[in-house]
């Protein structure tokens, strides 16, 4: 695969209107994450209808659940976020490592059954990569809507374990989108570690 900047301006060129604002809206989202905005929430509920709309008539029906998903859940982090009128605000809060790493095993067990599901009953390419990705992108999202400082963490990996995914599949303007994905993460996590680190003062 050929990743020049002629490439790169073709494969831009050849997204639909529709997707352009997705990734407009997902770029927003991300902006907005970091800045802990209520806004965030928003442009993730639209950005992923988008998606799922698009990816449904593509007939990609994991994508399109995955996407279903990340609406559900951009209503979920929305009453999370705002908080009740008598209560605090959700403040950024951080997990012991003893949690992460049952998540870490739990996500990677059932990586390795969809990706093994996946790779022999519907000969999918890059299986094991691919459920990767969505089983840890679900988790992230959960994360995220929590307000758990290392979430952004786990996108730097999910989201550089795509790049991985759509190099090799050919997805040359999904690849440039999820290397700026990857420096937003950090940008994300180090915002919300300042924000952490002023509550606890």
């Amino acid at each position: 695969m050929s990743f020049d900047l002629q490439s790169i301006f073709s494969a831009f060129a050849a997204m639909s209107p529709w997707e352009l604002v997705a990734v407009l809206f997902g770029i927003a989202y991300i902006l907005l994450a970091a800045k802990e905005s209520l806004w965030t929430w928003f442009f993730a509920f639209f950005g992923t209808l988008i998606y799922t709309l698009l990816f449904w008539e593509g007939a990609l029906l994991s994508s399109s659940l995955l996407n279903f998903y990340y609406m559900a859940m951009a209503i979920y982090g929305f009453i999370l976020w705002r908080g009740d009128r008598e209560e605090e605000e959700l403040e950024v809060s951080s997990w012991r490592g003893a949690v992460h790493l049952k998540l870490i095993v739990a996500g990677l067990l059932v990586s390795a059954a969809g990706g093994y599901i996946s790779d022999t009953y519907f000969h999918a390419q890059l299986a094991y990569l691919d459920t990767f990705v969505m089983v840890f992108s679900v988790i992230a999202t959960w994360m995220l809507a929590k307000k758990v400082l290392e979430n952004w963490i786990y996108w730097i990996i999910i989201d550089s374990s795509a790049i991985v995914l759509y190099w090799k599949s050919g997805y040359v303007a999904t690849i440039v989108l999820f290397v700026l994905y990857v420096i937003l993460a950090f940008y994300g996590y180090f915002s919300w570690r300042k924000a952490y680190d002023e509550s606890r003062v």
